[in-house]
C-alpha cells in the first residue's frame, strides 16, 4: 500500500506564490510518475502537470509559464512551485502518484490541499 500526503496549500494574495509538497511512502518498488490535480468548486478535477521518472514534464495550457513541477526522487517527494498566482487558481489540489507492481500500474491519491487566491 502506497500512501500521498500534500502539503503548503494557504491563502495568498493575487500575484504571489506557493509552493506544494507531496510526499510518498509505503511499499514502493518503482514509482513511475508524480503528477498534480486540482478540482475548483462546481468544476471536473483537471490535470495541472505531471513528471515522469526520467524528468520529462506536461503541464496544463492554463498553467504553462507559471508552474513548475519537480521531484525529489531520493525522498519521493513531487513538488509544484506556483508563481503568478491568479483567482482562477483557487482549488484543492491533488497529488497524485503511480506505483509499478508486477506489471500493472496503480494510481494513488492524496487527500488534497487547499489554495485559494484572493483579488
Amino acid at each position: 500500500q502506497v500512501q500521498a500526503v500534500e502539503s503548503g496549500g494557504g491563502l495568498v494574495q493575487s500575484g504571489g506564490s506557493l509552493r506544494l509538497s507531496c510526499a510518498a511512502s509505503g511499499s514502493i518498488f518503482v514509482l513511475v510518475a508524480m503528477g498534480w490535480y486540482r478540482q475548483a468548486p462546481g468544476k471536473q478535477r483537471e490535470l495541472v502537470a505531471v513528471i515522469g521518472s526520467g524528468g520529462s514534464t506536461n503541464y496544463a495550457d492554463s498553467v504553462k509559464g507559471r508552474f513548475t513541477i519537480s521531484r525529489d526522487n531520493a525522498k519521493s517527494t513531487v513538488y509544484l512551485q506556483m508563481n503568478s498566482l491568479k483567482p482562477e487558481d483557487t482549488a484543492v489540489y491533488y497529488c497524485n502518484v503511480e506505483v509499478l507492481s508486477g506489471r500493472t500500474v496503480h494510481d494513488y491519491w492524496g487527500q488534497g490541499t487547499q489554495v485559494t487566491v484572493s483579488s
